[in-house]
């Protein structure tokens, strides 16, 4: 039976974060991914490492220590990423009231971030529309990468420079008593980490059915690559951004743009479409995204929702070429309540999930809370 010190199930970013520590920390760590790379959530998503949308506290700091353990791995890999920041654009007034609110209060909160005038914020980016612009809030803190590309490198970089065993095509049937069963196969491990994704059947499937955790679906589009020489600049969100992340909620503004987008346009409401944009390593730029619920998620996409998207991006963003090259969706963990799960069956055994679409932004500093917690890491 061979032995690991860590074994983590799941080659997602959430498990990928764990096996870069503990193997940092020196132990011998082995993944086991059901297909043949990670093609669920990790692979289909902005790319954003996001701390501006986190709420004050303990959340925030750990999606800042996160931002500087992805800037630590990324780094030693040698993979791409932008520390361009990001802008909240304003086009009405009661955005412009949030994003003002934003800064005046979290500012005394620790976040590093300010307001800019329209002709501030062209100047830091050629992407939005000057007309109407009233301003947006500025943050310093975000970091982009592309995420098919950094998911493929991280996994490289942990098979040759780290030395982590990755096995491939294999579906973890059974985590127990420090074993890990797959087929006729059985491994032994002195922690077990499972970081399953939106997969709440195979493993601990009582944990999944007693926590309330349920599914999200989100719609994403990604245009044709845009001219050599151009760039986005920082990553872009507008005024529907402000009522998606948990950061704004500090904001008594907010309760007016809300109400505005319900009566004006139900639709964003009715599908949670919010718009972002963000820049690939080849210049593409990816568009999104929408929120529907339910553990029975449709594999069908929604028109509809695609041309919402694109129509707002249409209003506000200014790009060389907006042809769309590709349309998909992603799938994963959502609770309402709060943002990870960590589950405890055995001593020696964590279910992480990230529950609230921010695995990205949290994976290596839940990571890192996780394994210390287990004795991995000093």
């Amino acid at each position: 039976m061979e032995t690991f010190d860590v074994a983590i199930v799941g080659a997602g970013i959430v498990g990928l974060a764990h096996a870069c520590l503990a193997s940092r920390a020196g132990r011998k760590v082995a993944i086991f991914e059901r297909s043949p790379r990670a093609s669920g959530a990790s692979v289909r998503n902005f790319g954003m490492l996001w701390p501006i949308g986190q709420p004050p506290g303990p959340l925030r700091q750990m999606a800042l220590r996160s931002r500087d353990l992805w800037l630590e791995f990324l780094s030693d890999a040698g993979l791409p990423y932008r520390a361009s920041g990001s802008l909240h654009a304003a086009y009405r007034e009661d955005e412009a009231d949030v994003g003002r609110e934003f800064v005046e209060k979290a500012s005394l909160l620790g976040y590093e971030c300010g307001w800019l005038s329209a002709k501030e914020t062209l100047a830091r980016t050629a992407a939005m529309r000057p007309e109407g612009l009233l301003g947006a809030l500025w943050s310093p803190t975000e970091v982009t990468v592309d995420a098919r590309l950094v998911i493929a490198g991280l996994t490289r970089y942990l098979e040759q420079k780290a030395q982590v065993s990755l096995f491939r095509n294999c579906v973890v049937r059974e985590v127990t008593a420090q074993r890990v069963r797959v087929g006729v196969e059985t491994y032994h491990a002195g922690a077990v980490i499972v970081a399953s994704g939106s997969d709440f059947e195979t493993l601990f499937p009582e944990h999944f059915a007693a926590s309330g955790v349920t599914r999200c679906k989100l719609q994403m589009m990604r245009t044709v690559a845009q001219p050599e020489g151009w760039q986005l600049g920082p990553a872009l969100a507008f005024g529907l951004t402000f009522r998606h992340y948990p950061a704004f909620e500090m904001c008594e503004s907010l309760k007016a743009l809300k109400t505005r987008v319900a009566e004006e346009t139900p639709e964003f409401d009715q599908w949670g479409i919010h718009v972002m944009a963000s820049e690939t390593a080849s210049r593409e730029v990816t568009l999104g995204d929408s929120h529907e619920y339910g553990l029975d998620v449709s594999f069908f996409d929604r028109a509809e929702i695609n041309r919402l998207i694109l129509n707002y991006a249409r209003e506000y963003l200014r790009l060389p070429r907006f042809e769309i090259a590709e349309t998909w969706h992603g799938v994963y963990a959502k609770h309402p309540g709060v943002p990870y799960l960590i589950h405890e069956p055995e001593a020696t055994t964590r279910v992480v999930t990230v529950t609230s679409g921010i695995g990205m932004t949290m994976s290596f500093g839940l990571a890192e809370s996780v394994l210390r917690r287990l004795g991995l890491l000093p």
